[in-house]
């Protein structure tokens, strides 16, 4: 099975979203700054979208 993985970036939390290939989430959450919750998905992950507007303000 695969996964896929979308982060949106803030100033000082991410909010991580990880779906299978039937676009079904199977794990979300915020957190501050620790991608080692990713690690249970390292072999099925496929591909990572990183959103992120610091420099937008």
């Amino acid at each position: 099975m695969r996964h896929y993985c979308g982060i949106d970036l803030h100033s000082n939390n991410h909010v991580v979203v990880i779906t299978d290939e039937g676009d079904k989430r199977v794990f979300e959450k915020r957190f501050s700054k620790d991608l080692s919750l990713l690690s249970p998905y390292r072999k099925t992950l496929h591909g990572i979208a990183v959103e992120s507007t610091f420099n937008w303000y």
